[in-house]
């Protein structure tokens, strides 16, 4: 028998047997997409940096984290390298966990329809590759927090900083886009 990691065996069952499609998030957040009556479907984010490291990282959790009920997130970078460990521990002050998420490249969602594409780095502007459909890009010029120098501590900061740059913008993007 399938079940979902962190329910009951019992519970897992009675959610599988409903007709609505249960989405399970890499982060172990389930949800059910709104796809009947007069609601409106759940929007598609697509958030990319150069490396997907840290900036879009970071974005993907926080997204999730704060509207997860009302849009599908994905990040990717052009550049994939490794998640940062900063990245990691500054999102885990706030009490959101992406320790188990992992850098992904744009060319994997290539084919796949967006209703928003946001790069978070000048880089990533220049070298988007374009999406099907009527996606609308939009732009954040971040700074590269994984380029932050000096001790444990000072990176930090710089990570952090960041963070709640990403966290403001995205509260912003959230109210404006009424799914």
């Amino acid at each position: 028998m399938q079940f979902i990691p962190g329910f009951s065996r019992e519970r897992s069952a009675t959610l599988l047997k409903t007709r609505h499609a249960v989405y399970l998030h890499s982060y172990g957040r389930i949800r059910q997409p709104v796809s009947r009556g007069d609601a409106a479907p759940m929007k598609k984010v697509l958030i990319l940096c150069t490396g997907n490291s840290a900036r879009s990282q970071m974005a993907e959790g926080l997204l999730r984290h704060e509207a997860g009920e009302r849009f599908e997130v994905f990040s990717a970078g052009t550049k994939p390298t490794k998640l940062r460990p900063e990245a990691i521990a500054v999102m885990q002050e706030l009490g959101i966990d992406i320790s188990h998420q992992r850098s992904k490249s744009a060319d994997d969602l290539l084919g796949q329809k967006f209703d928003y594409v946001i790069t978070v780095c000048d880089n990533a502007r220049e070298s988007c590759p374009v999406f099907p459909g009527p996606a609308l890009y939009l732009h954040w010029s971040l700074e590269d927090p994984a380029t932050a120098r000096g001790s444990e501590d000072e990176r930090k900061l710089v990570f952090r900083r960041i963070r709640d740059e990403i966290a403001e913008r995205l509260k912003s993007f959230a109210a404006g886009e009424k799914a």
